[in-house]
Formats: C-alpha cells, sequence, structure tokens
C-alpha cells in the first residue's frame, strides 16, 4: 500500500467506510473540501478516489446534489424493438420514472447529424436534450434527438416537449403531420463516458457507455428524426427482439 497512489489509499479508506457500514446505502458524502481536509488530501485526490468508487459501484454522482453510497440496484432491461405499429407506445423505456427535456429551434445541424438526415450541413433543426430518471430522480440515461425544421416547423408539433402532443413518441407526432414512420435504423458502439457526459450521468469520466444512433425513416425513406441514445453499461441490459419471415411469406 505503501506504493500505492494518494487517491488509492483514500479510495480504500471509503471502501472501509462502506464495508463497516459507517458508510450506509443513501449515504450522502460530506463535501470534498470536507473529505480533504479530514484526510489531508486535496480535493482533486478525493475526487479521483470518488470516480474510482462510482466505476467500481459502490458510489453514485447526482447531478447538483452531491455523491452518494449507492444502493443495491437491479440491472434495467432496455428492449430495443420499436413498436413502430403502436405510436402511442410510451417514449422512455421501463424502469424509467420521468425524463425532462430542453428543445432548442433553428439548431443548426452538425455534419454527422445532417449526414444522417439527408440534409444540408447547418440547416435548421429542432435539438431536444432528454435525460432520464428513475423514482428518486437518479439519471439513468441520457438522448440527444434531432428533428429537421423542414418537416416541422410551421406546424404545432414543432417541439417534443411542448404543443399538443408534448411528451409523446416521434412516431405519433409524425403520423400527426400525415407522416408514417416505418421503420428504425440503429447502430450500436461502445462509447466512454466524457466528463459533461459522466456529470449528467451521474459516473465517472471514462466509465463504459453503449451509444445507440437512431434514425426513424418515413414511407418515403426520408430520414424524419435522428438521435444519440447514451446508456451506462453498469445499469441496463439491451436487448433485440427480431421478427423473422416464415418460410410462405419470405417466399411470396
Amino acid at each position: 500500500m505503501g506504493t500505492s497512489a494518494p487517491y488509492q489509499l483514500v479510495a480504500e479508506r471509503f471502501r472501509e467506510a462502506i464495508a463497516e457500514g459507517d458508510w450506509a446505502p443513501g449515504h450522502r458524502l460530506p463535501s470534498r473540501a470536507e473529505l480533504g481536509a479530514e484526510y489531508g488530501v486535496g480535493e482533486n485526490v478525493i475526487r479521483r478516489a470518488q470516480e474510482l468508487l462510482i466505476t467500481e459501484g459502490l458510489l453514485e454522482g447526482r447531478p447538483g446534489a452531491g455523491t452518494y453510497v449507492r444502493e443495491r440496484q437491479q440491472r434495467l432491461t432496455m428492449l430495443r424493438c420499436p413498436a413502430l405499429g403502436h405510436p402511442s407506445a410510451p417514449l422512455a423505456p421501463e424502469g424509467v420514472a420521468t425524463w425532462e427535456a430542453n428543445s432548442t429551434a433553428k439548431a443548426p445541424a452538425p455534419d454527422a447529424i445532417a449526414a444522417r438526415l439527408a440534409i444540408a450541413p447547418g440547416e435548421h433543426t429542432v435539438r431536444t436534450a432528454y435525460e432520464f430518471l428513475d423514482s428518486a430522480r437518479r439519471p439513468l440515461m441520457t438522448a440527444v434527438s434531432w428533428e429537421p425544421m423542414a418537416i416541422t416547423g410551421t406546424t404545432a408539433v414543432v417541439l417534443p416537449d411542448g404543443g399538443p402532443l408534448a411528451g409523446r413518441s416521434v412516431v405519433e407526432r409524425m403520423a400527426h403531420l400525415g407522416i408514417e414512420v416505418v421503420r428504425a435504423n440503429e447502430r450500436t458502439r461502445p462509447v466512454h463516458l466524457d466528463r459533461e457526459q459522466a456529470h449528467l450521468l451521474g459516473a465517472a469520466a471514462g466509465s463504459l457507455a453503449t451509444l445507440i444512433e437512431r434514425t426513424y425513416v418515413d414511407r418515403d425513406d426520408r430520414p424524419v428524426e435522428t438521435a444519440d441514445l447514451l446508456i451506462p453499461a453498469d445499469r441496463w441490459n439491451i436487448d433485440y427482439q427480431l421478427r423473422l419471415l416464415t418460410t410462405e411469406r419470405a417466399t411470396d
């Protein structure tokens, strides 16, 4: 232990406090300044120790509220089989109690997003950032959505979080405009959370997450919305259900 870095030594003391019950599940840790004074180290050392235990699943960060001893939680399952035939399907996956959304109109489409939407770079979109929370308002996942304003810009459903269909699915909002969404294209890849993403998710910077790049397409093969879903790997199982054609249907 004598050759361990200071943050590792502090992290071991934190583990002992949790294991011995001094810090019970749900306990809010003192501020980094208070812990630094107690352990005789700087706040940066405390931050690194906390991030290490967040990665290990012993602590969790809650944006704006501090760092807590994590309560034992059952892993959630996200079922990726979009019910396009059921436009009233809920926006949030099972296990999410509520969500917060913040929309920005006339947001220029970044190059990569423009390519996914088949529009020109810089063309106006509605960008909506979502935070999905559990019943204790702990962050579970985030999403960022872009919709071409050429489609919704002059309608009552231009803002996903406002208007007569606020909080409803993309499929239902598009159906209100007479647009039938028939397909969802998804690409998944592992990513490491940067500091901003980790802060929103109450996780450690650098921890593993799954990024799902989803694009909804209408009957004319036109992209009508694209979104980045960011899902912490330590909280979710991601299950896909694939419908297979029967031999009779496949040969029709």
